[in-house]
């Protein structure tokens, strides 16, 4: 995986063959990130199953209930088949909107 640090949060990319490897090493590693906001990019796997996606789950509501937004970037599922749980968006620029809003309502006390 690659791993790039930014202003409010950290950009992890995709660098296994399987989206579950993925999965499975990151929450192996999750304590390295939980305290700050993630945005997974798996934009590359674009033949992605739902299946697959729901790997990420549990670790995406064990990191929100820290405080941290957990935001993965794919569109090859069609966004009303993805639980409410997950936030998926089609762009990298959509996933730091996203994380912007998250820290505003935080603030805000929400």
């Amino acid at each position: 995986m690659k791993i790039k640090k930014e202003d409010n949060h950290i950009l992890i990319k995709a660098r296994h063959d399987s989206v579950v490897e993925f999965a499975s090493d990151l929450t192996k590693r999750h304590e390295e990130f939980k305290n700050d906001n993630l945005i997974l990019d798996i934009s590359s796997y674009e033949n992605l199953e739902l299946e697959e996606m729901l790997s990420f789950l549990e670790l995406s509501n064990v990191h929100r209930e820290d405080k941290k937004s957990f935001v993965i970037i794919n569109n090859a599922i069609p966004i009303e088949k993805i639980p409410d749980e997950l936030c998926v968006v089609p762009s990298l620029q959509e996933a730091k909107d996203v994380i912007q809003m998250d820290e505003i309502q935080r603030e805000l006390g929400f």
